[in-house]
């Protein structure tokens, strides 16, 4: 015998009629950025496992325990995207972007992969948008892609999202920092894996959320004491330009985001409403990734917002997300000739931009009525036999209950008028 199957552990199925609140969420995120200037691009959903090992850090959790990887037949090493940066960049790069207009602004929406242990809002498969704008190393472009993402939880009605903001140096810097957090790191009792994690990036072990290392990090140092003079320069600006944008954010020094490509501007956006897992989106600027991967010198900043939890932060505030319009005219037809010339009526609403669906399957009365009702139309069209000859037919508001005829030549123009 048998047996059904079911969706993996740690992933689900979007259905209706959650699946249009995704959608509206995605809409909703992806606006500010279009009228920013952001246009739209899609990676495959795999890459060459290479690519995140050299951009993402091998150090990370991501790329040590997390991802999906894979051998082809044909001998290539693959993994599904755990993040969307990387692909982004690696796009740029192999097409030539950057050598046009400057900054490269780009948009996109994918569902992205990682092995984690599954828990509320926290799944094996995820949902985001991302930002990304590259080739010009500005602090009012850093400003910018923060305030978009300020922007998009603010239109979706979410008035309880913090920023946390940090800078992570450069080049110059960060080797200073990272000698004082080694010393400081080495006078810890931490276990064998926080020390082999230590010795490939100090900086990851900021990020360790078990209360038993957090508690020993409470004196650590902190990189903002130990910029340089540019890096400073840079973050006062970028400061100041989200002043000037009406940006509020809360200084968060030992904020490291969990991708090693991350380099001064660092942010992250957090809903207390989520419990322990609080982070909704964030990201930060990585102007070395570029060259970590094999391409020119591109600086860079973006971010990811998390659908799922941002949803999750919706329900947090009670806030409701109007759904795309669904069905507004619902056809039910009575014989196959009046069914032939429902099919017809209703393929001219839709060509006029009404959401319209019909009855198949030539059900009764009642039972396409119920399926009228169900559909969540604002109108019936019920066309019978007796309709047809008397050359009209029945429109009955599904809400009030009332009914009436109406000519089928002035049909399609009086659904339209009482529907808009």
């Amino acid at each position: 015998m048998s047996s059904t199957f079911s969706a993996p552990k740690g992933t689900f199925d979007l259905l209706p009629p959650e699946s249009e609140v995704y959608l509206a969420i995605r809409e909703a995120m992806a606006a500010p950025l279009r009228r920013a200037g952001y246009r739209y691009v899609e990676t495959p959903t795999f890459e060459q496992t290479a690519l995140f090992e050299r951009g993402v850090g091998e150090s990370t959790d991501v790329v040590s325990k997390e991802m999906y990887s894979f051998t082809t037949r044909g001998g290539d090493h693959l993994t599904l995207k755990p993040e969307g940066t990387a692909g982004v960049v690696r796009a740029v790069i192999q097409h030539r972007l950057y050598a046009g207009q400057l900054p490269v602004k780009l948009w996109y929406s994918g569902t992205y992969y990682r092995y984690e242990r599954p828990q509320a809002g926290r799944y094996r498969h995820f949902s985001q948008v991302g930002a990304e704008a590259m080739g010009v190393d500005d602090p009012a472009l850093d400003a910018e892609v923060v305030a978009l993402g300020m922007t998009a939880y603010r239109d979706l009605g979410l008035s309880e999202v913090r920023l946390l903001l940090n800078s992570l140096g450069d080049a110059v810097c960060r080797p200073v920092y990272r000698e004082k957090l080694t010393g400081f790191l080495a006078g810890l009792e931490l276990d064998a894996d926080t020390r082999r994690r230590a010795e490939l990036n100090p900086l990851r072990v900021l990020d360790d959320k078990r209360p038993e290392v957090a508690k020993q990090l409470a004196d650590a140092p902190v990189i903002v004491d130990s910029l340089c003079d540019d890096c400073r320069a840079h973050y006062d600006a970028v400061r100041r330009h989200l002043g000037d944008l009406d940006v509020t954010w809360e200084e968060s020094p030992r904020l490291v985001r969990g991708l090693d490509y991350y380099t001064r501007t660092t942010f992250e956006f957090q809903h207390d409403g989520l419990g322990a897992q609080s982070a909704v989106g964030g990201g930060g600027r990585y102007d070395g990734l570029s060259e970590d991967i094999g391409g020119p010198p591109l600086p860079g900043i973006g971010w990811a917002l998390g659908v799922d939890r941002t949803l999750l932060a919706m329900r947090a505030e009670g806030v409701e997300l109007a759904a795309a319009t669904g069905c507004e005219v619902f056809g039910v037809a009575l014989g196959e000739a009046a069914k032939q010339q429902l099919v017809k009526l209703i393929g001219e609403l839709r060509a006029r931009g009404v959401c319209a669906d019909l009855a198949y399957g030539d059900r009764g009365l009642k039972g396409a009525m119920k399926a009228a009702d169900r559909s969540g139309a604002r109108l019936a069209i019920v066309l019978g036999e007796r309709d047809l000859a008397a050359g009209t037919a029945q429109l009955k508001d599904l809400g009030s209950g009332e009914q009436d005829a109406v000519a089928l030549a002035d049909l399609v123009a009086t659904v339209e008028g009482r529907i808009r």
